[in-house]
């Protein structure tokens, strides 16, 4: 555990070891991932764009991506990511929440395959409990956009993609299996096929773990556990995926997708108020099905119309009996329209349809609601000028009519150098609990609104790549409760100030990956609280990547430092800070086959992420793996 006062220190020569690789000369090969084709994206505009055409700042993690890191979880895979923080209660399968640049867990809108996910009693999506065997890629688009997709984008949008068998022709069949550390086994198994024409995947998944002590509490002090118990508390998952579409020769492609993920995770029995029989397991399935139709009538025009059901299931038990239960159901239909104005020119007009629906044990006032969004997006290019402006006008069944807006330029100074700036709005529709839990809610909640301004610069070298951008959020509105009154209510606010520097390069054969952030997410909301850091929110992260191929071996590295944060409104319990360092190995036993370990955090730093909750000490997993 890093000393408090040696963070400072720590810090800074981090800092200066980053920016000093700027200007230290490097040496890269035509081989080097830094050289590869941009991949395509659809998630910061709901074009297809390159990620490098962009001017939101976003991340893309591909196939590759995951399976070089051997990453086992989302939670593993994206912390240290670029302006994500996550916090995790006490390991694989237990509650994972993701704030992104400093904006709350609830402001994210996440996405599988174009539909919206998540719960619409808790507002979160649970990361937990998809596996990361069943994505294809993930686009990480960071800053407001609501002007595109409605409520929830104030931080940003996290687009999951399950695998899709578009790549080679003919059939590949695909296996892996592993095992370690707390009893883990994971495996998989997929088939995906592709001609001229058509495509498909299939994908099946299955993950256990007796896992650990979750809770380091005594009776009332910790984990809000009446019973804590120092047995392991372990978590399962079965999932599977299916992903296929066909294109017909006047150009007409359709498609269709399902993911279902079903999980069981356990944990010391909670008792937050008296009478409350407290769930020591919960049960958690999440479903999405969707299909899409892709066609051009004339030259200038294409539409594409996105539909789906996604479900978000949550039942929590004690032994065998069932304390409480939160399903939620969400219907979305989207149809946008690209219009080729000029070469230069793209205007995008849209419209989107959400229903979402309540089952629980609880008495919730209302059980559902929908909302109707229409927008309209221009992007232009001029010279070494592109724009992007959007709008949208949201129909909500609670709320009434909001507005959003967006507004992005970029200015190329040269070839390899571009200038960045972006205004948006955003706001978020409260969630079920917020307004119709029993006790706590609040049905006179308004929406949460917030506004976000933000410059960047990039640039391409031969060496390699690098962006540096800042910002500032102001949210107003934000819910949270209100203990005069015993409910939640719209009484804080907060200004989030950001920094973030990112760095690929290649040294000698070694792909370098780095990522900086300074974070200062301010509590300006009246009363005790003003001026104090938002909870759960680390100030400083740091995370390096270094990986290189040896003939048939390949060695690489995490580094991941993440500063102290405070786990209350009142900032009076501190969660340090922490050093964390994973190294892996692979090696091809043949063209196909492939044998990879990985050794997590190698010291055995004990951190917390939330007060109370373990993470997991050094531990060990192997995995073979057959990929033509």
């Amino acid at each position: 555990m890093i000393h408090e006062s040696r963070l400072p220190a720590i810090a800074t020569i981090v800092t200066l070891g980053f920016f000093g690789a700027w200007i230290t000369p490097v040496w890269a090969d035509n081989n080097s991932p830094i050289h590869h084709k941009e991949p395509i994206t659809v998630t910061a505009t709901r074009t297809a764009q390159t990620a490098d055409a962009q001017l939101a700042s976003m991340t893309v993690i591909t196939r590759k991506d995951i399976e070089r890191q051997q990453a086992r979880s989302i939670h593993d895979l994206l912390r240290g990511t670029p302006g994500i923080n996550i916090v995790n209660n006490g390991g694989p399968g237990k509650s994972t929440f993701m704030q992104m640049r400093g904006t709350e867990t609830d402001h994210i809108l996440v996405l599988i395959d174009g539909i919206k996910v998540g719960s619409a009693t808790s507002g979160t999506t649970p990361f937990e409990n998809i596996p990361v065997e069943q994505i294809e890629r993930i686009e990480i688009v960071r800053g407001p956009r609501s002007s595109l997709y409605g409520s929830e984008a104030i931080g940003g949008v996290i687009q999951i993609f399950t695998r899709k068998g578009d790549g080679k022709r003919g059939f590949r069949p695909t296996f892996s299996f592993g095992g370690g550390s707390y009893g883990s086994l994971n495996g998989s198994v997929g088939l995906s096929g592709n001609n001229e024409r058509g495509w498909f995947n299939l994908t099946a998944s299955g993950r256990g773990t007796e896992g650990f002590n979750s809770c380091t509490g005594s009776a009332f002090a910790g984990c809000f556990s009446s019973n804590p118990d120092p047995d392991r508390d372990g978590y399962r998952n079965v999932a599977g995926s299916a992903n296929a579409g066909y294109r017909f020769k006047n150009g007409l492609e359709i498609g269709a997708n399902f993911m279902q993920s079903e999980g069981r995770t356990e944990f010391d029995a909670s008792d937050p108020f008296p009478g409350f029989i407290p769930p020591n397991k919960s049960e958690l399935m999440q479903q999405v099905f969707g299909g899409t139709i892709k066609y051009a009538p004339v030259d200038f025009w294409r539409f594409n119309v996105i539909a789906g059901r996604s479900k978000d299931y949550l039942d929590s038990f004690s032994g065998r009996l069932l304390t409480s239960r939160f399903n939620t159901v969400r219907d979305t239909i989207s149809i946008l329209n690209d219009f080729t104005l000029h070469q230069d020119h793209l205007l995008t007009i849209g419209t989107d349809y959400q229903n979402d629906a309540v089952d629980s044990t609880e008495a919730f006032a209302v059980t559902s609601r929908s909302n109707w969004g229409v927008f309209a997006q221009h992007q232009a290019t001029v010279a070494s000028f592109n724009s992007q402006l959007s709008g949208r006008v949201d129909l909500n069944e609670q709320f009434g009519t909001r507005l959003t807006g967006g507004i992005g330029a970029g200015y190329a100074i040269t070839e390899k150098i571009r200038l960045t700036a972006n205004f948006g709005t955003a706001f978020k529709a409260p969630t079920f609990n917020e307004l119709y839990f029993p006790i706590s809610g609040n049905a006179n909640l308004d929406p949460e609104k917030s506004r976000t301004l933000e410059f960047g610069v990039r640039g391409r070298t031969d060496w390699g790549n690098w962006s540096l951008n800042v910002f500032e959020t102001r949210v107003h509105d934000l819910i949270a409760f209100n203990i005069a009154e015993n409910l939640v209510d719209n009484i804080d606010k907060a200004i989030i100030k950001g920094l973030e520097a990112v760095i690929s390069t290649q040294i000698k054969g070694w792909l370098l990956n780095g990522n900086l952030t300074f974070l200062d997410p301010e509590n300006r909301s009246s009363g005790a609280n003003n001026g104090n850091i938002l909870p759960r929110r680390s100030e400083q992260s740091f995370r390096l990547d270094a990986d290189r191929k040896f003939g048939k071996y390949r060695l690489g590295a995490m580094f991941l430092a993440e500063g102290e944060r405070f786990d209350d409104l009142g900032n009076t319990r501190k969660l340090d800070s922490y050093v964390k360092f994973d190294l892996r190995a692979e090696y091809e036993l043949s063209k196909y086959w492939r044998l990879q370990g990985r050794i997590e955090n190698l010291f055995n730093e004990h951190y917390e992420t939330a007060a109370f909750f373990n993470q997991p000490g050094r531990n060990f997993f192997a995995t073979i793996r057959y990929q033509p």
